[in-house]
């Protein structure tokens, strides 16, 4: 079974939440990518958002925008993406998401870019700025790569019966409106949002964009199937980035966060 749809599926069994960590692939190099992948996977995580650096992420608050230039500076390419994540599939066997922007998955093309996904150990994929009536039939090709939809605060009830009927392994909720980013609390209709997409489908849902503290992941565990941090997590790789303690940094901050989401 894909292991996105394994983990969901173990986790509801055993009544637990998902910790999901986003981190951009290259950031502050391929290398430590590698890495921080496998220290993330002993520290708590239970799910790897891995994001793929572009020069225009529109999605993306100032942080995560500085974490795609520092990458694409040192030089990360798809090609080197796809070494990346086949040396972490050497090291680890936790569910993998691309996290991306269509262009670059345009330019390398699309069957392409989901063939060698599947071939290098990806689980799914996240395209941010693909709506599904654009996506093509090229996806059922490949139905061990789940499609992973995000869907906002402002989508509507029609909308959100529409995207989540051409997804797959878990619904990505942003939490609030605007670019990702640390936020000082979690939106106060996050369980009424919730409820209205749980009424068009029983995919798990992940909330991500704006979780930053561990009170914040263990308020949004108590409601949701799993917590995204991903904006804390970069800062913390950036501000550590040249150090040579990088991992063991970036490995204590996120064991704080996996505790909240999986209390003892």
């Amino acid at each position: 079974m894909n292991r996105i749809k394994s983990l969901f599926s173990r986790f509801a069994a055993e009544g637990r939440k998902a910790f999901v960590a986003y981190i951009v692939a290259g950031d502050p190099d391929l290398k430590s990518t590698v890495e921080l992948a496998e220290a993330l996977s002993l520290s708590g995580v239970d799910l790897l958002e891995l994001g793929i650096p572009f020069s225009d992420p529109l999605a993306d608050g100032v942080v995560n925008q500085l974490a795609s230039q520092r990458a694409l500076e040192n030089g990360a390419t798809m090609a080197g993406i796809f070494d990346a994540v086949a040396a972490i599939r050497e090291r680890t066997q936790i569910p993998i998401v691309f996290f991306t922007y269509y262009n670059p998955i345009f330019r390398y093309g699309l069957e392409a870019f989901l063939a060698k996904a599947r071939e290098v150990g990806i689980d799914g994929v996240l395209i941010l700025d693909l709506p599904p009536e654009e996506a093509g039939q090229i996806w059922n090709a490949y139905p061990d790569l789940c499609r992973i939809s995000l869907i906002a605060p402002t989508t509507t009830d029609a909308r959100i019966r529409h995207i989540t009927a051409h997804s797959s392994g878990f619904i990505y909720y942003v939490s609030r409106e605007g670019v990702t980013g640390m936020q000082q609390q979690v939106p106060a209709n996050l369980s009424q949002r919730l409820q209205a997409i749980r009424s068009a489908t029983q995919l798990p849902v992940c909330v991500g964009f704006g979780v930053s503290t561990p009170d914040q992941a263990r308020q949004v565990a108590s409601l949701a199937e799993g917590v995204v941090v991903g904006s804390a997590i970069v800062h913390k790789i950036g501000q550590h980035g040249k150090d040579p303690d990088l991992v063991p940094q970036v490995s204590a901050f996120v064991r704080e966060l996996a505790q909240a989401v999986h209390p003892l």
